[in-house]
């Protein structure tokens, strides 16, 4: 099954979907996220450029949540254009436990309010504050796997997780 549409690009999927398609890679990657507070939000810039900035993720409801302060510019660049790379924070040293993971997917911005309160019930962020649900195209997991191999397992929606080793 090809990842691309016609017109729509790449394949997207929720993270309730991914977790049931892949629930060993899923359990890893939302223990990654979950091991720190702060991560690191690509979006793209007015003239395409990339910008970094600080994030926190929620995972609740089958889903993997963005909250953001209002018109914050990582914000307002997922509205402009909703493309997104999310690292996982590594951690202090060179240990990263559970491996180095990496997301990339489409963030849609959620004005629903029965959606939003729930959010607000169990996160409890600052108010106001922008939704963002994610529609994950790509989880990447690299780790070392015997203090021998470099491990890369490469999931996209649709298609089984792909892993490579190198020496």
């Amino acid at each position: 099954m090809s990842c691309f549409g016609a017109r729509l690009g790449p394949m997207t999927t929720n993270w309730a979907a991914f977790a049931a398609a892949e629930p060993d890679l899923a359990t890893i990657a939302e223990a990654r996220f979950e091991a720190f507070t702060h991560h690191v939000l690509a979006t793209l810039r007015r003239d395409g450029s990339p910008r970094t900035t600080g994030l926190e993720v929620r995972f609740t409801g089958g889903e993997m949540w963005f909250g953001m302060m209002p018109d914050s510019l990582k914000a307002l660049d997922l509205r402009r254009d909703p493309r997104f790379a999310l690292q996982a924070n590594p951690g202090p040293g060179t240990g990263m436990a559970g491996g180095d993971v990496r997301i990339s997917g489409r963030a849609v911005e959620v004005d629903d309010p029965a959606t939003k309160d729930a959010y607000v019930k169990e996160v409890e962020p600052p108010q106001p504050f922008h939704l963002f649900r994610t529609e994950l195209t790509e989880v990447v997991r690299t780790s070392v796997e015997d203090e021998r191999y470099l491990v890369v397992q490469v999931w996209k929606p649709g298609e089984p997780v792909r892993t490579l080793r190198r020496t």
